[in-house]
């Protein structure tokens, strides 16, 4: 039997080959990364089918214009077909529609694969405020540049920036507890009201240390940071990833073909609890993972981020 290669990677990509394994990917199939950045799921994709002597289209989206270019790198050379483009998965219609006209039969996919977490790179390079370890502008936008419109006539990207200095203190309250599940929510929210009164809340510092000031000293000695919570539930916010979720499997159930399947992996329980009830609630189709898929003590120790990952998938009768 021949060996995949290994290509070393930029990104420690998450029960990659449990979500890989679990799509059972075939030559000739059409596989959907909604969630494309820096490739591994992909590029996994492609050897498999290599191996069995044959190769599939890579149709890869990613709202994140540097992450395609450098992607794409990585991926070229594999013998896969590749159609990288621009865009968020919750428009996965729009994207296959643009690959090939939608005329009396719409391109479906064959394999659909959905990575929630975000990537090392945007922790760790991409300079718009993901981290509370570094000091840097309260973005928190997917895109490189939240004033680019993917969609012409499109309005500017929200930011975390104009949420803090903005928001009304109850909105930005119930986004923390909802998004975040954060217990302190009220008091972070008030503290970011005040806060803003004296000068804008420009920076991740800014605001860790409000966060830090709002909540009791014992909390910051917890399993996380204080900061935790609250930046999820603000990249939540401003990426609308609660729609885009349910957006994307409804989508993508709907231009998955017949004997395909889908697989998701989220990183929080308010996306696990969405992606189990979507595939519930699915005829037609049968649930591959009975229970959620997660990371080995080995993956873990190696990749502490894959602690939270769960994978589910299911496929289309």
């Amino acid at each position: 039997m021949n060996e995949i290669p290994q290509t070393e990677s930029v990104h420690t990509t998450v029960l990659l080959h449990e979500s890989i394994d679990g799509l059972a990917i075939r030559p000739g199939d059409i596989y959907l990364d909604g969630t494309l950045g820096a490739g591994g799921h992909a590029e996994l994709a492609a050897k498999v089918a290599a191996v069995q002597g044959g190769s599939i289209t890579i149709v890869g989206l990613d709202q994140d214009e540097g992450a395609l270019a450098r992607t794409k790198k990585r991926l070229e050379g594999l013998g896969a077909k590749l159609f990288l483009i621009q865009q968020n998965y919750r428009n996965l219609d729009q994207a296959l529609d643009s690959i090939q006209p939608k005329g009396e039969t719409a391109m479906k996919a064959n394999r659909i694969m959905l990575d929630l977490g975000l990537s090392s790179d945007q922790f760790e390079t991409s300079g718009r405020g993901f981290s509370f370890q570094k000091n840097e502008p309260l973005l928190m936008t997917f895109k490189e540049n939240p004033d680019q419109k993917i969609t012409p006539g499109g309005a500017p990207d929200l930011t975390a920036r104009q949420i803090v200095n903005t928001w009304d203190e109850e909105n930005i309250a119930d986004i923390i507890y909802g998004y975040g599940e954060e217990r302190y929510s009220r008091k972070i929210a008030k503290g970011i009201v005040e806060a803003r009164a004296v000068k804008p809340i420009e920076t991740t510092f800014d605001l860790v240390e409000i966060i830090k000031n709002s909540t009791p000293s014992r909390y910051a000695h917890g399993k996380i940071h204080p900061a935790t919570r609250t930046f999820q539930a603000l990249r939540i916010t401003v990426n609308d990833e609660i729609n885009a979720l349910k957006e994307g499997l409804e989508k993508g159930w709907e231009r998955l073909a017949p004997g395909g399947r889908m697989a998701v992996i989220s990183f929080h329980s308010i996306e696990d609890r969405i992606v189990k009830h979507f595939y519930k609630s699915r005829e037609g189709a049968t649930v591959v993972t009975k229970k959620p898929l997660t990371a080995s003590h080995q993956e873990i120790s190696e990749n502490p981020r894959s602690r939270s990952a769960k994978l589910r998938i299911i496929e289309k009768l």
